[in-house]
């Protein structure tokens, strides 16, 4: 399982021309997601996104988490986060799990996050053609995989 995390001082996700979620300052997620995921990389990475300490305390150093600055939430699924791009210029996304597996993952990382948390988390909708605004804050982008958390 893969994530871009990135810190956000507002995001929204539109799709058909209207907004289906949005959020204030927080994190926008894109998530990213193989066959071989499972609970074990869901309950890593919700672990990890709550507690990252990458918001600005009263001196301007990142040191304090999503909990701590009671921040907002909006997850996107994202399977091109999984592309490969070794031969040719088309790129492969077979690494990418199909919706009858990433389905119920994506939906059971959203109810670990949310449960980790203790918010509810705007989302996008699987599969659809979504358009997805952001204002990046800081910039702060973090790229985690779940198969390289050692």
């Amino acid at each position: 399982m893969r994530v871009v995390i990135q810190r956000v001082s507002e995001a929204s996700v539109t799709i058909e021309g209207k907004i289906k979620s949005s959020i204030g300052q927080g994190l926008l997620i894109l998530l990213g997601i193989e066959p071989t995921d499972e609970q074990a990389d869901i309950d890593w990475l919700c672990k990890k996104i709550s507690k990252l300490r990458i918001f600005g305390d009263e001196n301007g150093v990142m040191n304090k988490s999503l909990l701590d600055i009671d921040g907002e939430l909006l997850v996107i699924s994202q399977f091109t986060l999984h592309a490969s791009t070794k031969k040719g210029n088309r790129p492969s996304y077979i690494k990418a799990a199909k919706p009858d597996i990433a389905i119920p993952l994506y939906e059971q990382f959203l109810a670990t996050l949310e449960t980790i948390a203790g918010r509810s988390i705007g989302t996008g909708e699987f599969g659809a053609d979504m358009k997805v605004r952001l204002l990046n804050d800081g910039p702060v982008t973090i790229l985690m995989d779940s198969k390289q958390k050692e």
